[in-house]
């Protein structure tokens, strides 16, 4: 029987697999980016960066679904590092863009087979993966 708080129960919380997934998924990196000096965050932001340099803040935190509070210390690190630079917009002294220093884009050479070594350690096949790829983005693109 059913009672009024079903709904709360934990195994009724479609967020918590997605949360608890995300965690499980982001703790498998750390053990690669940890003797680089890179948090996941970190890391996902150099991956964006090294597919389009020179970016708008803005335009970086939209693509990767992250918040002001969250991209500023982030990049403000990067910075430190050395891996990315922040500049004012000559046109727009508002807009501050991120670009990559020469570091910035060495770090890449170091990362490059992450991808293939992280896909090996989920236990999905490659059409699971697929499929679940195409899933998460559509919870993403509709709470936007």
């Amino acid at each position: 029987m059913k009672d009024k708080y079903d709904a709360l129960r934990l195994e009724n919380q479609l967020c918590f697999p997605l949360y608890a997934a995300a965690r499980k998924v982001v703790a498998l990196y750390t053990p690669y980016l940890k003797p680089l000096g890179l948090t996941y965050t970190q890391y996902i932001m150099m991956v964006a960066l090294w597919e389009k340099d020179d970016v708008p803040v803005g335009e970086l935190g939209e693509r990767l679904y992250l918040d002001t509070g969250t991209l500023t210390p982030v990049l403000k690190r990067l910075e430190t590092d050395g891996y990315v630079v922040r500049e004012r917009c000559r046109a727009d002294e508002r807009v501050v863009s991120i670009k990559l220093t020469e570091k910035g884009r060495a770090l890449r050479e170091s990362v490059k087979e992450m991808p293939q070594k992280l896909g090996s350690c989920l236990a999905l096949s490659p059409q699971d993966a697929k499929t679940l790829y195409h899933l998460l983005y559509q919870v993403l693109d509709k709470t936007k």
